[in-house]
């Protein structure tokens, strides 16, 4: 089965008056930006727009801008939405720490699916049996998230311009307005709709990802991201292999032979498959050292 095409309108021209007035988007949680880790989870868009001033991004995306500046969420989306070209949009804040393609993949299937219709998070619920015109999570309270979101282009499209003629502006109109008229499947809660407002929930995000159980897959994704690499590979073969390194041999030898693994996988062509033929190469030789280091009786190997 095909996955959707979807374009992705990201929101990041918010005022953050409850950080202070501090650039949300540009701040850092897990050494990337807020911003860069949405545009990770989405990554898998036709086009990207952010609506928002001009910044430094881990991809190429498409820059708009809501007139006036600072005229609200409606106003951003309906700036946006002049890019998009495919038939479903991705609508998110640029604040979202824990949003990943698995959500989005959710939250764009879920936006054709029509209402009760089951999702990567459990069941959708939607008003009236038709089809739904979109897809959003709900937070932990039961809450709507209209910006962690795909929407059917064409009824998103057309409730805007109602909207637009009915109030004759769409400067400072709040999203509820807009999808109280459509119909939408809401996916159970899940961690992809937290959303960074405060200082305190900055450093409940910061505290999350450090977390024993999250640290390691944090860590590689800001690395990959970091070096512009997209590369699968088993951590946990990794990992063993740096433990034999270090026991069989010298502590110092598990980060040297995991970087030679590296090195040897990419002169072979790259990829996760060479990766692991470099690292069982690795392992077997540490598994012969130290075979022989443990031989006490000299006889020959």
């Amino acid at each position: 089965m095909t996955e959707t095409q979807y374009d992705a309108v990201i929101l990041a021209g918010g005022a953050a008056r409850r950080l202070g007035g501090a650039d949300k988007p540009g701040v850092r949680v897990g050494a990337r930006s807020l911003l860069d880790r949405v545009l990770g989870a989405c990554a898998g868009a036709a086009t990207t727009v952010v609506v928002g001033p001009r910044r430094a991004t881990v991809r190429p995306v498409v820059w708009a801008r809501e007139q006036p500046p600072g005229g609200g969420p409606l106003a951003a989306l309906h700036a946006g939405l002049r890019h998009a070209t495919a038939e479903t949009v991705l609508v998110l804040s640029a604040d979202l720490p824990f949003l990943d393609p698995k959500a989005v993949q959710a939250l764009v299937a879920g936006a054709g699916a029509g209402a009760g219709a089951e999702s990567a998070f459990g069941s959708g619920a939607g008003p009236g049996g038709g089809g739904a015109e979109g897809a959003l999570l709900i937070d932990a309270d039961g809450r709507d998230q209209p910006l962690v979101a795909a929407y059917r282009a064409e009824p998103l499209r057309r409730e805007i311009a109602l909207l637009a003629t009915e109030h004759g502006t769409l400067t400072g109109l709040p999203l509820r307005l807009l999808t109280a008229e459509l119909s939408l499947a809401r996916l159970p809660y899940h961690e992809a709709s937290f959303d960074c407002d405060t200082w305190q929930d900055i450093g409940a995000a910061r505290a999350r990802i450090r977390d024993d159980r999250a640290v390691l897959d944090e860590w590689i994704a800001a690395v990959k991201a970091e070096l512009g690499i997209e590369l699968d590979v088993n951590r946990a073969e990794l990992l063993d292999l740096a433990r034999d390194a270090a026991h069989g041999v010298a502590r110092p030898a598990a980060p040297l032979t995991t970087f030679l693994v590296g090195y040897a996988a990419a002169l072979r062509g790259g990829g996760p498959e060479e990766v692991a033929r470099a690292a069982r190469q690795a392992a077997a030789l540490a598994a012969r050292w130290a075979e022989e280091d443990g031989d006490a009786s000299g006889a020959p190997a």
